[in-house]
């Protein structure tokens, strides 16, 4: 059987296929309308907890090359390729934001694909913590070219997502701790910053969802949480 989710996929497809046909006037109307699709069932989250997170940050300490990429990815939540896409042009260090408008990709034929973000809400601008602004302003008075996070071997490219996420492993063993996924990162943030009072619509923006639904959606657990107390 179909996932779920690929179900959704393949509904959405069909669904603005048929809306173009309408009007173009191919077809009368949209059989699509009105069809029962499965909910998302999203899977479980593996979150780095305020323990673990505090080990996290510690053995990022201790890695010069990567603490930058890891301590911004975990006070944003951005998307890997997204930071990855970061320019020095996209950071305003006079007012502390930064302006999200690309994504990197992964390799393919030996070119490291740059577009657009994963939704047209992807490009967005976010608010720094203050401690993530000063040290992006510390990284930038060393910096060798354009991009925030480059390529360590060539810096005249962006940082190669797959790299992050192959560092990312190292780091975890290291640390001892569980495997997660680099998107888990994203959720690490999104959770905290639930359950320390961000308001689901300011979270929705910061992280670049299509509307607060989403968030509400994949985060229920977390605002349940945050009903009851």
């Amino acid at each position: 059987e179909l996932a779920d989710s690929m179900v959704r996929k393949i509904h959405m497809l069909l669904h603005e296929s048929l809306e173009t046909a309408v009007r173009q006037r191919l077809v009368v109307n949209n059989p699509t309308n009105g069809t029962t699709i499965p909910k998302n069932n999203y899977p479980a989250k593996q979150i780095l907890n305020d323990e673990q997170l505090e080990k996290f940050m510690e053995v990022i300490k201790a890695d010069k090359q990567w603490h930058d990429f890891f301590y911004t990815e975990l006070t944003t939540g951005m998307r890997r390729g997204e930071i990855c896409g970061l320019r020095w042009e996209d950071f305003d260090e006079r007012n502390g934001k930064l302006k999200i408008r690309r994504s990197v990709g992964r390799i393919k034929n030996g070119v490291l694909p740059i577009g657009e973000t994963k939704t047209e809400t992807g490009i967005r601008e976010i608010l720094l913590p203050p401690s993530t602004t000063e040290l992006l302003i510390k990284r930038k008075e060393n910096a060798v070219g354009n991009w925030i996070f480059p390529n360590l071997y060539h810096p005249e490219q962006p940082l190669n997502p797959q790299s992050a996420y192959t560092h990312l492993k190292v780091l975890l063993k290291k640390s001892d701790l569980p495997l997660i996924r680099f998107h888990d990162l994203r959720h690490t943030f999104a959770t905290m910053a639930l359950e320390n009072g961000m308001d689901v619509k300011t979270l929705s923006t910061t992280i670049g969802h299509v509307s607060s639904a989403t968030t509400i959606d994949i985060y229920s657990h977390i605002t349940d949480t945050m009903q009851r107390q």
